[in-house]
């Protein structure tokens, strides 16, 4: 008999199915055995009667499926409106169990988050991990589809490279057969490379590395990064407007998907921003925040984790908005290929965008003149052969363009209102943790 999944169920009452799944929990008493059964549509009650003289499926029930066994339950759907599980209940007339789980458990949802890592297959078993996980791939479907119906085509660029990206720092190299080559940090350089081979919108939606001694709640040393490339831009702020609009589209399309599950399982609610962001100049936000009190020496050019959430709770209270763009960093902190302004080249036309506290995405406009941007390289201590690949790009005529890097998971971690990034990843990979 086909499978019917859990979420079907309401609509075959007075037939025979056959489910598949898990055992989720038991509940035996005197006169009937109660099994919860759930895939991964929904959890269904199985109801037994205990016959007089007993019988081999009492005894299954009893002794020969602990939870998390994986069953096959085949029966009658009926329709039972006490059943607070969708108002049905299956009677079984055979279940098989295929493959019976060990006891007792080695994890369940009050492990610390390390151990329920360490058997991160059971941890995500449970519903409200696994919605985690539907919620990402809704939100990477939705900027997919909003790049492509913005003009972009989607690339994938090499994670293997010859040369260390941008500085060198924050590489991990690998053995290429006789040479060195290094995980990509970015497919920075490989976008523009595309934007100057004529390919006018470019993203890519793809795993990114980065070799941070970091151990804090955000950072990864691989996670999948979302970037995107536009040419023939008027300034970084063409960037930001692709980016919220981009924003608003996919957290419009969680809260259709999954908004009712999100506030039932997790207890927050999706909010969809209102477009256009709230928008600071780095020094407008760091004059703002030394009047508050943050960084009283005045010696501070960037904003620190402190920082970021104390203008983020700012912009709550000025302008209701979880969202804000810093724009114009200085020169100093910012890689050597962004763009200065002509009328004040002591900042970049760049920005990072901050959510509830938390920076989710940088972006820029690049220079795209060739002496410009050598002249840039040389300034930041960098040598040009390493980079003769990607200066090369713009000796012969490459348009102006900009782009942002951001990273999904981090974007799912803020959206769920998740402690870590560790729970917005499926297999974490930090300085601590390579298994499982």
């Amino acid at each position: 008999m086909p499978r019917t999944l859990v979420a079907d169920l309401d609509a075959h009452i007075g037939q025979q199915v056959t489910v598949c799944g898990w055992v989720n929990s038991l509940r035996l008493q005197r006169k009937l055995q109660f099994v919860i059964v759930r895939d991964h549509t929904g959890m269904v009650q199985v109801t037994h009667r205990r016959p007089d003289g007993g019988s081999e499926l009492e005894e299954l029930i009893e002794h020969g499926m602990p939870p998390e066994s994986a069953v096959v339950v085949t029966g009658t759907v009926v329709a039972n409106e006490v059943v607070k599980l969708g108002g049905v209940e299956v009677v079984p007339t055979r279940i098989e169990v295929v493959s019976q789980a060990d006891t007792p458990l080695p994890v369940d949802r009050n492990s610390g988050i390390d151990h329920r890592l360490d058997w991160r297959f059971l941890d995500l078993r449970r519903p409200e991990q696994r919605l985690v996980f539907e919620v990402s791939n809704t939100v990477e479907q939705a900027m997919r589809e909003f790049a492509q119906q913005a003009g972009c085509t989607e690339i994938h660029t090499p994670k293997l490279m010859g040369t260390a990206s941008e500085s060198g720092a924050e590489v991990f190299a690998v053995k290429y057969f006789d040479r060195t080559a290094y995980l990509a940090q970015s497919p920075q350089f490989y976008k523009q490379m595309a934007i100057a081979a004529g390919i006018d919108r470019v993203f890519e939606i793809g795993p990114v590395f980065r070799a941070e001694p970091s151990y804090t709640a955000r950072h990864a040393t691989e996670f999948t990064g979302v970037d995107v490339e536009l040419a023939w831009i008027d300034g970084a702020d063409d960037v930001m407007r692709f980016e919220e609009r981009m924003l608003a589209h996919a957290l419009a399309a969680v809260r259709d998907r999954h908004g009712e599950r999100i506030v039932e399982s997790l207890g927050r609610e999706v909010v969809v921003p209102e477009i256009p962001f709230p928008r600071y100049t780095m020094a407008e936000a760091l004059k703002l925040l030394r009047e508050r009190g943050w960084d009283p020496s005045g010696e501070k050019v960037d904003l620190d984790p402190e920082g970021e959430r104390s203008l983020s709770a700012l912009v709550r209270e000025r302008h209701g908005h979880e969202f804000v763009f810093v724009t114009e960093f200085p020169v100093s902190v910012r890689p050597f290929y962004h763009l200065r302004p002509a009328g004040n080249p002591e900042v970049t036309e760049s920005f990072d965008l901050l959510w509830n506290g938390i920076e989710i995405t940088t972006g820029a406009q690049r220079e795209h003149r060739y002496d410009v941007l050598v002249r840039q390289a040389e300034e930041k201590g960098l040598g040009i052969e390493p980079l003769r690949s990607y200066v090369d790009c713009f000796r012969f005529g490459a348009p102006p363009h900009g782009g942002l890097g951001a990273g999904l998971n981090r974007i799912v971690m803020v959206l769920l209102g998740l402690d870590s990034i560790r729970e917005s990843t499926f297999l974490f990979r930090g300085p601590n943790r390579l298994a499982p």
